[in-house]
């Protein structure tokens, strides 16, 4: 069927479109209340056509549509086609992924307070996304600071009987695993940082003295002073958030700044009236696109994976279809949501304040990226004139080997390529020909010949489409001028031609292949510091693998080693009685207690662990 049988036969229902060029690849996705007229309008010859849709059209090939039963499940939709399909004509969240989260875990009886990187439904409480980690770092360790919260993974029920780590010691936890300190107490102080994070900090405070008063009356005067001390220290960030409105509101002001094809949307977080923080996110976008479609595609975005929506979200420009949008949000809070453009007051002062907030961050961003783009070409030009090259290289790959006095020998490959690092290519080598002694020349021969022999095999097989008959313009051996001999002997073996260097790491010599002396470089030379960057990315790869191998070996417990005690009932185990000591200090009778374990089980469990 051609585009203008489609074209032509399209209903007139809601629904998404999707539009495709000649590759088959999705370029633009759009929601209509009625599909025909809204993808037929952009075929039309119109001189008010924006620029953006004008290109967008002379690249369209082809259309898909799919109906849905209302405008709002035609904006669900679209939402989730955008994030699958990239289209290169939609305003995109960068790395929305990737933003951070602090997750409190309320579902636990002794909750943790922690940093993730995915949102889960399992019941635990969350708080951003943020895009700054070192922002959550800086809270996390300033919550730490005012709250003893526990930081082990240790699962806690109420009356632990565990011996009390270095932490409750120095005054860091409560001590909850050795029953120090009820659920309900420490469910109050859970209670505290919660509203910390909400930036209910007007009725932290009071909460906060109310409890130092009592404290200090029954002359608990060590109690009274950690409230002392945590209310100072809310203080001091409470006088830093300034007052924007008279009323206690919940808001969000949103503000953007665009240049070419990239935008960022600035927010404020306003709770209870005051400023609480504020963030900023970058976006993807036509270099033609305007101030109300990026700002609805940002909300629409961001609200979706967002902890928490205010009552009211504030715009410098009124948004297009602004009544689906707050019908979606005030579906995701629970409650009505208001979307609005001031013209006057405190608010426009405050949304001009975000504006110029947005455009500073934008320029901020560019400089750096120019910046990092300038430093990158002079780092290649150096790897390029330091192997010969005829062109900047353009994909590196580096190899590590780590192993502990010979065991569980492991070797890392990592890819660089086109100025990033390309994680889908890396790979891990279980290293089988070397036991006992270290001998990191032959696993050094044995990681680069397994690669590349399985390399031009898939060149043979596959005709290069596998990932491994990808061949590098650079390789960088770790260590110094043995290691790059036997990794070069291996290339000329397999009849290779690739220039090898090896980076030596504690004076940072540079070997090259035929030439005794090494070459040493500033350490502040920019081909250098790329090549470092890419050794040290190899050698953190290797030593995560050993580990992981390390602790799978030390993480089985003689519960492994108990006939009928498989993954669940060693599980159980654990789970009842905390540690494999206290298992072992367990009558037949005590183990009997434990789910999935009948009173003839346990009775071998207990000769086994008194025999062993």
């Amino acid at each position: 069927m051609d585009l203008q049988h489609k074209l032509a036969t399209l209903p007139q229902v809601p629904g998404v479109y999707l539009m495709l060029n000649e590759a088959g690849e999705v370029i633009y996705v759009g929601k209509a209340i009625n599909l025909r007229n809204r993808v037929r309008s952009y075929f039309q010859k119109s001189a008010n056509h924006a620029l953006k849709v004008r290109v967008l059209v002379e690249n369209i090939a082809d259309l898909e549509y799919i109906v849905t039963d209302s405008e709002l499940e035609a904006l669900i939709l679209e939402n989730n086609l955008i994030k699958k399909h990239s289209p290169r004509y939609n305003v995109r969240l960068k790395d929305d992924k990737t933003y951070p989260y602090i997750k409190v875990t309320i579902q636990e009886t002794f909750p943790r307070v922690l940093m993730v990187r995915r949102r889960l439904k399992d019941g635990a409480r969350y708080f951003g996304p943020y895009t700054d980690v070192g922002v959550v770092k800086k809270t996390l360790s300033f919550l730490r600071t005012l709250f003893p919260l526990r930081t082990c993974n240790k699962m806690i029920e109420e009356g632990g009987q565990d011996r009390p780590c270095l932490n409750y010691h120095i005054g860091r936890c409560l001590a909850p695993c050795a029953g120090l300190i009820s659920k309900e107490k420490y469910g109050e102080m859970i209670d505290e940082v919660i509203m910390y994070l909400e930036g209910r900090l007007d009725r932290l405070i009071p909460d906060l003295t109310r409890k130092m008063q009592d404290a200090a009356s029954r002359l608990e005067y060590e109690k009274a002073a950690r409230f002392r001390n945590q209310i100072r220290g809310l203080e001091t960030l409470w006088e830093k958030q300034k007052i924007v409105v008279e009323k206690a509101e919940d808001q969000d002001y949103v503000g953007y700044a665009r240049h070419g094809e990239q935008a960022c949307v600035q927010v404020f977080f306003v709770r209870g009236g005051k400023v609480v923080g504020r963030d900023h996110f970058l976006l993807e976008c036509s270099a033609h696109e305007d101030g109300a479609e990026i700002l609805r595609a940002f909300l629409q975005q961001y609200y979706e994976e967002a902890s928490y929506i205010p009552k009211e979200v504030l715009t410098p420009v009124p948004l297009t279809e602004p009544e689906v949008l707050a019908d979606w949000l005030g579906s995701l809070r629970g409650q009505k949501v208001y979307l609005r453009t001031p013209q006057r007051g405190a608010k426009k002062q405050l949304l001009d304040m975000v504006m110029k907030n947005a455009e500073v961050a934008l320029d901020e961003t560019r400089t750096r990226n120019t910046f990092k783009q300038r430093a990158m070409e002079r780092a290649l030009q150096d790897l390029q004139e330091l192997a010969g090259l005829v062109e900047p290289p353009e994909r590196i790959e580096a190899f590590d080997i780590s192993n502990l006095q010979g065991t569980n020998v492991v070797a890392s490959l990592v890819v660089w390529e086109n100025g990033d690092f390309k994680s889908s290519d890396y790979r891990r080598f279980r290293i089988r020909g070397v036991e006992g002694a270290p001998n990191d020349y032959a696993s050094m021969r044995e990681a680069v010949s397994r690669r590349f022999k399985r390399g031009l095999e898939e060149q043979k097989e596959a005709g290069g489409e596998e990932k491994f008959s990808i061949f590098p313009d650079l390789v960088l051996i770790d260590g110094g001028k043995g290691q790059l001999g036997v990794a070069l002997e291996v290339r000329d073996e397999l009849g290779l031609i690739m220039p090898f260097v090896s980076l030596a790491e504690k004076r940072e010599e540079i070997y090259l292949e035929g030439q005794a002396q090494p070459v040493v470089w500033p350490l502040d030379s920019p081909g250098l510091l790329l090549l470092r960057k890419i050794r040290d990315e190899a050698h953190r790869f290797a030593l995560t693998y050993h580990r992981n191998l390390r602790g799978k070996a030390t993480r089985g417990s003689i519960l492994d080693e108990i006939p009928g005690v498989g993954p669940k009932r060693k599980k159980a185990l654990l789970k009842h009685f905390g540690s494999v000591k206290q298992i072992r200090s367990a009558t037949p009778e005590q183990l009997a207690e434990v789910s999935g374990i009948n009173l003839k089980l346990a009775a071998e469990i207990y000769q086994y662990l008194q025999k062993s």
